[in-house]
């Protein structure tokens, strides 16, 4: 399980993980009150990526790359539902 050190490989490797199969890819944020740290993971059962940090700045890059990555799956669900009922 590669954990990432730079946020910007992070996000570059898991647009690039969720862009190869985005039906199989899973994320999951987790936070820890008592270490402070926020904690997200990419995973399609074959990859596992992971980010760590305690820094406040991260959180707003997370929370960005987080919505982007559900605009895409929302946009991937409502392009086959509009295929599927043509």
């Amino acid at each position: 399980m590669p954990q990432f050190q730079t946020w910007e490989e992070f996000s570059r490797a898991a647009e690039k993980l969720y862009l190869a199969d985005p039906m199989k890819v899973r994320v999951v944020l987790k936070y820890r009150h008592v270490d402070g740290n926020l904690c997200i993971k990419v995973t399609d059962d074959l990859v596992c990526l992971v980010y760590r940090t305690d820094q406040a700045q991260d959180v707003k890059k997370i929370e960005k790359f987080h919505s982007q990555l559900m605009r895409l799956m929302v946009a991937k669900e409502s392009r086959s539902v509009t295929m599927e009922t043509e």
